[in-house]
């Protein structure tokens, strides 16, 4: 059994996606971060970084905070969506940490400076902006290449798939990315996806 702590963010939902892929049972722990509940002393126990999600493994007592960190530790664990070979581990290692080093801290910003922030900032806005849509272009790219981001399915589109999805929410569309485009809605119909976006249930 896997105890998840989330909330409803990207972030979060890259881990009960991919605990709905696996299979794997799992209970659901809300940490409201509206509410500062990741800044409570039971919750720096697990995560001394205060962000969520993090995952407390039953079965053996490890703790995995960090959400890439916690894709490969689940992949490795049920032996799934990373790849043994040599080459193949090492590309979906390559775009599973552009999702965590440019696609969430950029598009993570454009939300809050967009979306969030207590005074609208256009040098701010069109920055990321810009950037969220270079980052953009550079899933398009690749996914024009390759049905998934690198090939099959992998712990790189489960990572990427919850921070693409929320386009409409920053006010973008994919129409000028097609490959990117059809990428999403073809993610979007896996069942385990769609369960997994909707976690918490709140």
């Amino acid at each position: 059994m896997i105890d998840l702590y989330t909330f409803t963010t990207p972030n979060g939902r890259k881990v009960s996606i991919m605990l709905e892929e696996i299979g794997l049972p799992y209970s659901v722990h809300v940490i409201d971060i509206t509410k500062n509940d990741q800044f409570s002393p039971e919750f720096i126990a697990i995560n001394p970084n205060s962000k969520i999600p993090a995952i407390v493994d039953r079965d053996n007592g490890i703790t995995v905070f960090e959400s890439g960190a916690i894709l490969i530790y689940l992949a490795e664990k049920s032996g799934r969506f990373l790849p043994t070979d040599k080459q193949k581990y090492f590309q979906v290692m390559e775009w599973l940490m552009f999702q965590m080093a440019s696609v969430g801290p950029m598009f993570g910003q454009l939300n809050h400076f967009k979306r969030f922030a207590p005074e609208q900032i256009p040098y701010a806005i069109g920055r990321y902006e810009k950037e969220t849509l270079r980052l953009y272009g550079v899933l398009d790219t690749q996914l024009a290449k390759y049905e998934y981001i690198c090939g099959d399915y992998s712990i790189a589109d489960i990572a990427t798939y919850p921070w693409v999805a929320i386009y409409e929410f920053q006010g973008l569309t994919l129409d000028n990315h097609p490959h990117l485009k059809r990428w999403v809605e073809t993610v979007q119909k896996r069942p385990a996806v769609e369960r997994g976006m909707a976690v918490p249930s709140l």
